[in-house]
């Protein structure tokens, strides 16, 4: 099996359909590990927001970016071995009709897990992002007074 992976992150291209299907399962349990671990860094980065930790918040920030990267690369692997496995605009339902009835339901189990994962990560982030613009906007009234609606008489 080709499993040569370039300097991109991406795998090879797969010669045969049982090479794509193996990749393709693999991608997904990779991301399925990949977002467990986003999860774990968006809640450290969560609680250094509280801290105030602005060190920890760029370490972590890094490491979001670089996963996050990782991720999207991954995804399109994913289309592109859909597409070669089922055909243009190939749906994941496509993809389950490929497999044998134990595998598919694996696979289906997986995929939800992962759904639900990449659900939670964006409630994650925004619920982040929330904090740390109240926290901005807090210390810029801290720092410059409330914003004056109207011109004082």
């Amino acid at each position: 099996m080709n499993t040569a992976v370039a300097a991109t992150g991406a795998a090879a291209n797969p010669a045969t359909r049982q090479e794509a299907m193996q990749q393709f399962l693999q991608g997904v349990a990779a991301d399925t590990e990949a977002y467990q671990a986003l999860l774990d860094l968006l809640e450290q980065q969560f609680h250094a927001a509280l801290r105030h930790q602005s060190a920890r918040l760029g370490e972590v920030a890094e490491a979001v970016s670089a996963l996050a990267d990782t991720l999207e690369l991954r995804r399109r692997q994913r289309v592109a071995l859909a597409t070669q496995l089922a055909g243009p605009d190939a749906t994941m339902a496509q993809v389950y009709a490929l497999l044998k009835p134990e595998l598919r339901a694996r696979l289906e189990q997986d995929w939800r897990r992962l759904e639900t994962m990449v659900t939670e990560c964006k409630r994650l982030g925004k619920r982040n992002s929330d904090l740390l613009v109240d926290q901005y906007t807090i210390m810029q009234r801290v720092l410059h007074g409330e914003d004056q609606i109207y011109e004082p008489v």
